[in-house]
């Protein structure tokens, strides 16, 4: 039977992966903060925005491509950093950039990953981008981006919407601690998945190698806080111009959710807005990241990178009709790995091209920036 028929949606692929990924692994990948209403949010209110089907077009022949800071890509989305991504599979950072570097898409990988920049010089493709959490000292802050550069990472992404750590409530009930131990309940979890266990048997429990290097021993934190905390600082305005004055190429500022302050990152002179609400891991009372995009797009001509909430090739859809000049998804591409390993990733993108090219077929459309003529106006 093909992947086709066993996985056709990326629900599909969730469903496995969760029997396949310890419990307290995934309780890290899939929860998000307190009650998780901002999370649930984000789904709610993308299935609210409708797009009116278009008629008697004869054969349509969708093109999926985008143009984003000067660069063309194939397939309208990438992949998001996720921190600790080899903790969600045995070596996630490097199948994902391979991933990406097949498809022609954007492979992020985040400050508090698993692997270095440097440990994925083999693997990167041209669209490798780099999400850091700001480090408080200037030194650290320095190297960090020059490694990241000599590594092969061209676009810097700056997340702000982390000013201080979130309770992530199920996460803590879980027992997942940083740099992760294995607790008798944790280890009879762990057998019961014995993919994963052997992933990680021949890799060792994974650890946030690039700030090892800076932190040395992990200690002073709170057991259900990652050793980022310990360089970390909530940055400001200065420290925005510091690093576009630091950084020599695309400067994406993500974790936006309101308007004025995207006009004032275009008049700061970043590169691209990125609408995020973190997946609601750092704050439930936050709008779903859908409902702030129309204002954010009136505000700013900048491109507009959305993530939060898209599953399908439909989903990324209704983020094009409402402005959105590319999306990201990060828990879906570890769904993949989780369900399918190594061949996940791939599998995500035939998913969702062939979603997109279905839908585009409906509302009649050959191309992605036609989607805001479908977008139905409810009275």
């Amino acid at each position: 039977m093909s992947l086709d028929a066993r996985y056709p949606a990326l629900s599909d692929l969730r469903a496995r992966a969760m029997r396949r990924i310890p419990r307290f692994v995934w309780d890290y990948l899939d929860s998000a903060t307190g009650t998780e209403a901002t999370q649930r949010r984000n789904r709610t209110e993308m299935d609210k925005v409708t797009l009116m089907p278009s008629i008697l077009h004869g054969e349509v022949e969708p093109d999926l491509s985008v143009s984003l800071m000067g660069q063309s890509y194939p397939l309208p989305f990438g992949i998001a950093p996720v921190g600790m991504s080899g903790l969600i599979w045995p070596g996630a950072e490097g199948m994902l950039a391979r991933a990406a570097e097949q498809a022609n898409i954007p492979y992020g990988l985040s400050t508090v990953a698993s692997q270095k920049p440097e440990d994925l010089q083999g693997d990167l493709g041209q669209h490798a981008w780099f999400q850091m959490y700001p480090p408080r000292d200037p030194e650290i802050r320095q190297d960090m981006l020059t490694r990241a550069k000599n590594a092969g990472f061209s676009t810097l992404i700056l997340t702000v919407d982390v000013p201080c750590p979130s309770r992530r409530e199920r996460q803590t009930r879980s027992g997942l601690t940083q740099p992760p131990r294995l607790t008798p309940r944790l280890l009879a979890q762990v057998a019961r998945c014995p993919a994963w266990a052997m992933g990680m048997a021949g890799r060792g429990m994974p650890r946030m190698r690039l700030i090892d290097d800076y932190a040395g021993k992990t200690s002073g934190l709170p057991s259900n806080k990652h050793a980022g905390y310990l360089l970390r600082t909530a940055p400001d305005w200065d420290y925005l111009r510091w690093l576009r004055e630091a950084w020599d190429g695309p400067f994406v500022v993500k974790g936006v959710l309101s308007a004025p302050d995207a006009s004032t990152l275009e008049a700061e002179g970043v590169d691209a807005i990125w609408i995020s609400n973190h997946a609601g891991r750092q704050f439930d009372g936050a709008p779903a990241t859908i409902e702030t995009l129309p204002a954010i797009r009136a505000a700013t001509s900048l491109p507009v990178i959305l993530d939060g909430g898209i599953e399908s090739g439909l989903d990324i859809l209704r983020a094009f009709a409402l402005g959105a000049d590319f999306v990201m998804m990060g828990r879906a591409w570890h769904y993949a790995l989780g369900a399918l390993g190594k061949d996940g990733p791939a599998h995500l993108v035939h998913i969702l091209s062939q979603d997109l090219i279905a839908n585009m077929g409906q509302l009649g459309l050959t191309r992605l920036s036609d989607t805001r003529q479908r977008l139905f106006a409810q009275a």
